[in-house]
């Protein structure tokens, strides 16, 4: 979202700087940020531009800006106010021209209230907020990330699959994606580098995304098309269901399946459920 702003705004043609405010130890982020002189601390063998100067004109991606210590939580805030900085190590300040986009995955008005987060800084920032739903909350974008990142790692891996099996993409389609955009491009990569064929099947996609959903949403993702087996496949699930919930009591199984004992009975025996 942050590089889809800078490409269609003014500063399109100008630098797109991002960082991981979370990713970079605390000694080391504000040299990140700022730059230093030669000197100013060890190993600082030259003068280093951060990134401010490097987005002078563009726009700097504060990504995880809930993560950044409260320290230089106030120096960010005098970069905003004043439109300048200062390397570490160094007396006069630059002038810099900088838009920014932050990002974060905490409710950073909860992390304010809790200290965690400057109140000035937040108002400051908080000028245009967008909130982006989880992946989960837009199911209509899977398929087109799916491909975009099919084709991307075609590109980079020097790969030739054309895509997933209609079984693999249901999957995929069904799972939550606590990890987000992020979780689903890695999961295709992944597959990508274990696929034999020319598509991704479900065997390629990890095992986490299988065990993640229920038995009957499997079933029913598996692409039976038959209502005769898809139907014994769901009955199969919910006696062994029933079992579990009852610990092997079929009297009690059979009151919750609205099914009589005697039926039960015979179905335990067809299905050769015997793992009781």
């Amino acid at each position: 979202m942050a590089r889809a702003i800078h490409t269609r705004g003014a500063r399109k043609g100008q630098a797109f700087v991002a960082i991981n405010c979370g990713a970079i130890p605390e000694n080391l982020l504000e040299s990140e940020l700022f730059g230093h002189k030669k000197g100013a601390f060890t190993d600082a063998n030259s003068d280093r531009r951060g990134l401010f100067e490097e987005a002078d004109h563009g726009t700097l991606f504060l990504d995880e800006i809930g993560e950044l210590p409260l320290n230089l939580q106030v120096k960010l805030l005098r970069a905003l106010q004043e439109e300048q900085i200062r390397r570490l190590g160094d007396t006069r300040d630059v002038k810099v021209d900088v838009r920014i986009i932050a990002a974060s995955h905490r409710d950073l008005a909860e992390e304010t209230k809790a200290g965690r987060f400057r109140e000035d800084l937040f108002y400051r920032i908080n000028v245009l907020p967008i909130v982006i739903p989880p992946l989960r909350a837009r199911r209509e974008d899977i398929n087109l990330l799916i491909d975009h990142f099919v084709t991307r790692n075609n590109a980079r891996l020097g790969t030739e699959l054309r895509g997933l099996t209609a079984d693999a993409r249901r999957l995929l389609l069904e799972y939550a994606w606590p990890g987000n955009v992020r979780e689903l491009e890695n999961t295709i990569e992944r597959a990508m580098v274990l696929a034999d064929g020319d598509l991704i099947d479900i065997g390629d996609l990890p095992e986490r995304l299988r065990e993640a959903l229920d038995p009957v949403q499997m079933q029913l993702a598996s692409g039976e098309l038959s209502i005769k087996k898809t139907s014994a496949a769901i009955e199969e699930i919910l006696i062994r269901r029933a079992l579990q919930k009852t610990r092997g009591n079929r009297t009690r199984a059979a009151e919750l399946l609205e099914i009589s004992h005697r039926a039960l009975l015979y179905k335990i025996k067809d299905y050769r459920i015997t793992d009781l």
